[in-house]
């Protein structure tokens, strides 16, 4: 019995130091599962240039979220990081590039307003006492209008000396990836080694009880969310090379992947634990999540679906670890750095030798459909979600593998789509940019791969396409103020509600509006505002501008969504005492056409587009010649024509 006694024993205290290995390292197990995963279910993964793509489109989430794991390990939130970057970026390039700052100057007011942003959050927080989710959603509001104010809503250039930032190393290395490091090592001094750090575990842990035992509390967070801002001016810089430009709307949402990567590392909300090792392998997992997901053709909104699940199970997993009794994920814990690093070495180990064997199941692609990949702006929007119709029904009657992505109005995470397109050796690439001058980059790199690219609805500019499909924007936009013009007579009072700040098709559109409107001097023009390509936001704009403008005869918008929600704010008036045009020719715009509320429509015939695109990326495939410039005519659409109008 003893005996037996003993070996039940010992099984069990096996099995328990399994189970401990695997909930002290959860977030590093996840990882290595998903890996395995997206290996055995796609061949496209386990490439050299597609792991390095993972690395690249980690690195501006984990920057960030080195600067989150200060705030949280201290018991705080910071939700103004992803502005506060585009903030620090914008600066950069508009005293750079507008204002002939010398370039190392214009890094160091970067930096600057990184420090000053996360001052004043850690100032309003201690000696405000306002709670950090008030405070930093403040900051979030006011960065992104400053970035807005300052670039007017446009993108500027980055300086080339910083651009190099987003460029390779040797022709291969990701400088990128190297920036992530050298943030992740820095992060992770700073946390087990200086007094800093302890502060922050100290506060985490018990603040009442640090501050008794003589931290100067207030100070210590006045400098932990300067080094948050530190970090995410560094992320923006980073992110804006990739790009070229500085983007007023960048690193947009990045507040929430940032935490998420924190949180997934291992970190506790309530604070007092945290590790910069941890918030790695969780801007790792997510970024290994994107880049799989896009690779399976997996929605744009059921990933999202996926990421929020894999959140919620890493806050769980944490709730289990501390019920079960695992060890602190905490620094400064100096005896377990050893078997830490052991465990690492083993978990790379088993890694390389599952992939290693899943990759055989790859190993026959011969007589698969040729693939072409097409990365939209947004599906958010019914004139995308009609290119995107159009490409399917093309691609299906003519035999392809059509990959579609939704960028969600994000230049960012569409230059990782181009990228993952890239580096799996598509034969064709179809890009409607988020914006021109941000995808350049990304399109330079496929076109020295020599996989072909066809620019949809956008060009891209200092960048080579085979072809751009396209209507006219800028004369589209003529035609609308042309139509509103005739409509009124020649002479009246009308509202622009412009579509979002920072894009393409809102800028050409506009400046469309603009020229179409010199010619009739009688037209005064009582406000412009942006509503951004939103219905629910054109109603809420236009409500707000009939206060004060009651006398309004006619409205322009830059697409249907925002002239719909305009017609609801509107009422009856709309349609009698005031006209509106809109502008795609969506299918729920044409039926307020035919309904009599929406005058006309300019109307881009969105599913040709689509169709158009795909048929050039199969020639351009194929070697066969195509047309630099297909252009789409724009056509008015109004009650009198609507009927034979199909779109």
């Amino acid at each position: 019995m003893a005996t037996d006694t003993l070996k039940s024993t010992t099984g069990a205290s096996g099995v328990s130091g399994i189970r401990r290995l695997l909930l002290d390292n959860g977030a590093l197990t996840a990882l290595i599962v998903l890996v395995i995963a997206m290996s055995a279910l796609s061949g496209d993964f386990l490439t050299t240039d597609n792991l390095l793509n993972v690395g690249v489109q980690a690195a501006v989430t984990a920057i960030l979220a080195f600067g989150v794991t200060f705030v949280i390990v201290s018991a705080g939130i910071d939700l103004s990081v992803g502005s506060v970057a585009a903030l620090s970026a914008t600066v950069l390039a508009w005293s750079a590039t507008s204002h002939g700052v010398p370039v190392v100057l214009a890094v160091v007011l970067a930096i600057a307003t990184g420090i000053a942003a996360g001052l004043v959050n850690g100032f309003l927080i201690a000696y405000g006492k306002l709670p950090p989710f008030i405070a930093t959603l403040a900051m979030l509001s006011v960065a992104r209008g400053l970035s807005l104010v300052i670039s007017q809503g446009s993108p500027i250039a980055f300086p080339d000396s910083v651009s190099h930032l987003g460029d390779t190393l040797g022709g291969w290395l990701p400088v990128p990836v190297l920036v992530m490091i050298v943030m992740g090592l820095v992060a992770a001094f700073v946390l087990g080694r200086t007094y800093i750090g302890r502060s922050m575990y100290a506060i985490g842990g018990n603040e009442e009880a640090a501050r008794l035992s003589g931290l100067r509390v207030s100070r210590q967070k006045l400098a932990i969310y300067a080094l948050s801002g530190v970090f995410a001016a560094a992320a923006g810089i980073v992110l804006a090379s990739r790009l070229s430009s500085a983007q007023p709307q960048a690193a947009d949402g990045y507040e929430l992947d940032a935490i998420a990567a924190v949180v997934i590392g291992g970190a506790s909300l309530a604070g007092g634990t945290g590790k910069a090792s941890g918030t790695l392998i969780g801007a790792l997992i997510l970024a290994v999540l994107r880049n799989g997901l896009n690779l399976l053709s997996v929605s744009a909104f059921w990933q999202q679906v996926v990421i929020g699940v894999v959140i919620a199970l890493a806050v769980l997993l944490d709730t289990v670890r501390r019920k079960a009794g695992a060890t602190p994920v905490a620094a400064g814990a100096g005896g377990g750095k050893g078997k830490q690093a052991t465990t690492y070495v083993l978990a790379a180990v088993v890694t390389v030798a599952i992939v290693g064997a899943t990759s055989f199941l790859h190993n026959d692609s011969s007589g698969a459909k040729p693939k072409v990949g097409l990365s939209l702006s947004t599906l958010n929007n019914p004139f995308f979600v009609q290119i995107r119709a159009g490409a399917q029904a093309e691609a299906k009657k003519l035999g392809l593998d059509l990959t579609v992505t939704d960028a969600q109005n994000d230049a960012s995470q569409q230059a990782n789509q181009l990228q993952n397109f890239t580096s799996s050796n598509y034969g064709a690439i179809i890009v409607n940019p988020v914006d021109s001058d941000a995808a350049s980059n990304s399109v330079k790199a496929a076109d020295k791969a020599k996989i072909p690219v066809i620019a949809v609805d956008r060009g891209v500019n200092e960048a080579a396409v085979d072809t751009l499909v396209a209507s006219d924007n800028i004369a589209g936009g003529e035609l609308a103020a042309k139509t509103i013009a005739e409509k009124l007579g020649g002479t009246g009072k009308i509202v622009i509600l412009q579509g979002q700040a920072g894009t393409s098709a809102a800028r050409e559109r506009a400046q469309g509006f603009a020229d179409g409107l010199k010619a009739y001097p009688g037209i005064q023009v009582l406000a412009q505002q942006p509503a951004d390509f939103d219905r629910t936001k054109g109603l809420d704009v236009m409500s707000n501008l009939l206060q004060a403008h009651p006398d309004v005869q006619g409205v322009i918008a830059a697409n249907d969504e925002m002239a719909l929600g305009a017609i609801k704010a509107l009422g009856s008036k709309a349609g009698k005492s005031v006209s509106v045009v809109g502008f795609d020719g969506t299918p729920d715009g044409l039926t307020a056409v035919k309904q009599g509320s929406l005058y006309a429509s300019v109307a881009q015939q969105p599913s040709q587009l689509g169709r158009i695109a795909v048929d050039n990326a199969l020639r351009a495939a194929q070697g066969k010649k195509v047309e630099t410039t297909v252009k789409v005519p724009v056509k008015v659409v109004t009650k009198e024509n609507v009927a034979g109008f199909t779109g």
